[in-house]
Order: C-alpha cells, then sequence, then structure tokens
C-alpha cells in the first residue's frame, strides 16, 4: 500500500505546478478550475502524506484545501 501512496509524489507536485500557473489567468473560470485542480493536489499530498507519516504536510495541505476552496466560492459570486 505504501508503493501506491508514494505513486502520489510526482502526479500532485505537476498538478500543483500546472494550477498555480493557471492561477494568473484574468478569466474567473480558469482561476476556479485551477482552484480545483490545487484542491486534487491537496487530497493527493495528504495522502502521500498519510503513506509516509508526514503529519505536518498533512496539516499543511488540509489548511490550504480550506484556502483553495474559499477561493472558488469567491470566485464564483
Amino acid at each position: 500500500m505504501e508503493e501506491l501512496f508514494g505513486l502520489l509524489e510526482w502526479p500532485a507536485m505537476a498538478i500543483s505546478l500546472a494550477a498555480a500557473y493557471l492561477l494568473g489567468s484574468k478569466r474567473a473560470e480558469k482561476r476556479v478550475i485551477a482552484f480545483w485542480m490545487l484542491t486534487l493536489g491537496n487530497v493527493m499530498w495528504i495522502a502521500w502524506g498519510w503513506g509516509d507519516s508526514a503529519y505536518a504536510l498533512i496539516a499543511l495541505n488540509l489548511g490550504l484545501m480550506a484556502v483553495n476552496l474559499r477561493a472558488i466560492h469567491k470566485n464564483e459570486t
């Protein structure tokens, strides 16, 4: 099972990086997509951190996910 969690590290990084690029868009729709991508990346980082017992990383990504969900709400209204 730990190998499965280990496979999440690089895709989580790629999704987070692509989402950070999209955050610079002037279009609200692209920013919302970026925040959803970041949220997916957060979930992947949490799973990876769980498999590696990286509890500070889990806590960080829970906080970042809350910020992303707030941003999704703010961009849609």
